[in-house]
């Protein structure tokens, strides 16, 4: 593993972006940061990053660029804005959650641009990306993974490899995997409080009886939590972004021949809370489409 400290530009500073760029800060790497929304680099900046105004500035001199964008089109176009400013042979540590096809592509995208890529989507809400904790999913060539170890060490607190061939998607495809299993249980706390308001029963006498039990989650506790208190906001995984992701696992299931009613389901339930102007809050507001 290498101990050196590296240059790394984060492309994308929102909930995710933010807190890696700040543990990368952490762990002593030099960081430059963009966003299409300028403002959102100025905390960074008082942290100690550089703001760049556009994403070539932001990977000038980088050994290392990573992207966690919204998806895998704000990506290419990025990457490609990027371009001018790129060295050959810079790894590239894709963070963003993207589609079962688009793996390819975006590997097609770093062969054009002369870049290495690692596949490393992430799995985590804003609390462990913030503690540095996050789960990293990634594939990548062997040669390659030493180079990027110093950063995927700052940003997670584990890393599980899936493969060394990023234009496989092995990573990507397990992100899906994950995400639709996070979104499944998260919109089940969101009609478990509302059938229990319906029916005059205190949400918390249902916490009781899993109490301790095999059916007992600290996830489903904590978007519970997070519905009866409306707390909503600030989002640690927001209603656009798991929307999003809920169609790439309806998507790829159809890809394969399957019919996955809970995932169409909740993707529909996302759908509809978005249309409420909820976007922005987070996920578990999916709650408020049972109304």
């Amino acid at each position: 593993m290498q101990d050196s400290k590296l240059n790394v530009a984060v492309l994308g500073t929102g909930i995710m972006g933010a807190a890696m760029a700040r543990n990368l800060l952490k762990a002593g790497h030099q960081v430059a940061v963009w966003n299409r929304d300028g403002a959102k680099t100025e905390p960074l900046a008082a942290d100690g990053a550089r703001r760049a105004a556009n994403p070539a500035e932001a990977v000038d001199a980088a050994d290392v660029v990573l992207t966690m964008l919204y998806d895998a089109e704000a990506v290419q176009q990025v990457m490609r804005s990027a371009a001018p400013g790129l060295r050959r042979g810079t790894a590239w540590v894709q963070s963003t959650t993207v589609g079962v096809q688009d793996a390819a592509a975006l590997a097609d995208l770093a062969a054009e641009l002369g870049v290495e890529l690692v596949e490393a989507p992430v799995s985590g809400t804003r609390a462990p990306a913030e503690a540095g904790q996050l789960l990293v999913l990634a594939a990548a060539p062997e040669p390659l993974r030493g180079r990027v170890a110093p950063v995927l060490d700052a940003i997670g607190a584990r890393i599980i490899w899936t493969g060394e061939d990023p234009s496989k998607g092995s990573a990507a495809r397990l992100k899906l995997v994950v995400n639709s299993w996070v979104i499944a249980a998260s919109n089940a706390a969101g009609e478990v409080v509302a059938l229990a308001q319906a029916l005059d029963v205190d949400p918390q006498q249902f916490l009781d009886v899993v109490d301790g039990g095999p059916l007992d989650l600290p996830y489903l506790r904590m978007k519970m939590d997070l519905i009866v208190k409306d707390a909503l906001e600030p989002a640690s995984f927001a209603v656009d972004t798991a929307r999003k992701d809920a169609h790439l696992i309806v998507d790829a299931a159809a890809e394969y021949g399957l019919k996955l009613d809970g995932a169409e389901a909740s993707a529909a339930r996302l759908d509809r809370v978005a249309e409420q102007g909820r976007s922005k809050q987070d996920m578990a507001a999916a709650y408020h489409a049972s109304r």
